[in-house]
């Protein structure tokens, strides 16, 4: 598999693969447990019942296996060697999305529905002012869709050559500063200018995906998840999905490389 198109277009739709597709299979039982479970729901129900955030959520191991059943395919070859993988996150949308969060001011939800609420992982706001810090640079963002879905069904939001945009602002964001003092760089103005830069210059692309497909997302990519359209349908009444995003050992320095 031919990773190149992650740094010109900026995602990459894995075709069917039978080694996806037998890990899916084996994952749908233990996401409907956890979607059962009342102190899951309490915890990542959110959005008035429209998303499951699901963070480390699927009981999957360090290899990325779940139930007994490896995690391999064609994507998964092409992204070796792993590194250990947290624990998978289930993110579950429900028709109706999006509703506001808890404690959600009018200006995020207006994001939230207008921009898909469209962030890059790893950049999050900290304190009471929502300050911008790099604390979770990823190696990759690896999606894994866990059942049928229309193309309408809130699906994944990608702005196509964002990364490069991301990768200038925060790089001369950053460049004044000690690298070992990185993670302590409030890069807040200069991931805000970018972000308007790719709304004003990338195409904003909806990514729908099927179970055995996988989706490669470049760990620098502004993305989000699209409202759920009327009229849009999934199979058991809700889209899911499974994301892997390890986190890169070698830290902020090789994460924009």
């Amino acid at each position: 598999m031919d990773l190149r198109q992650l740094e010109t277009r900026g995602w990459i739709r894995a075709p069917q693969d039978a080694g996806i597709a037998a890990w899916v299979a084996a994952a749908q039982g233990p996401a409907q447990d956890v979607l059962a479970d009342p102190d899951m729901r309490a915890k990542w129900l959110q959005c008035q019942g429209t998303w499951f955030v699901g963070v480390d959520a699927l009981p999957t191991e360090p290899n990325g296996s779940i139930a007994g059943t490896a995690l391999k395919g064609d994507v998964i070859d092409a992204l070796s060697p792993l590194p250990p993988l947290h624990r998978a996150q289930l993110s579950v949308t429900y028709p109706g999305y999006p509703k506001p969060r808890a404690g959600e001011s009018d200006a995020n939800f207006a994001y939230r529905l207008k921009r898909d609420a469209a962030h890059v992982d790893g950049i999050t706001a900290e304190g009471p002012d929502k300050r911008r810090f790099i604390t979770e640079p990823h190696a990759f963002i690896l999606g894994l869709p866990l059942n049928d879905a229309s193309p309408e069904a809130s699906p994944l939001v990608v702005w196509e050559g964002s990364q490069t945009i991301m990768r200038e602002a925060l790089t001369e964001a950053l460049a004044q500063h000690d690298p070992k003092h990185w993670p302590n760089v409030d890069v807040t103005e200069a991931y805000q200018a970018a972000r308007r830069v790719v709304f004003e210059q990338c195409d904003r692309v909806t990514v729908p995906a099927r179970p055995g497909e996988a989706v490669l997302v470049h760990r620098l990519a502004l993305h989000g998840i699209a409202p759920w359209k009327e009229g849009a349908s999934a199979q058991g009444s809700a889209r899911m999905i499974a994301y892997f995003r390890p986190i890169l050992a070698a830290g902020i320095a090789a994460w924009l490389r």
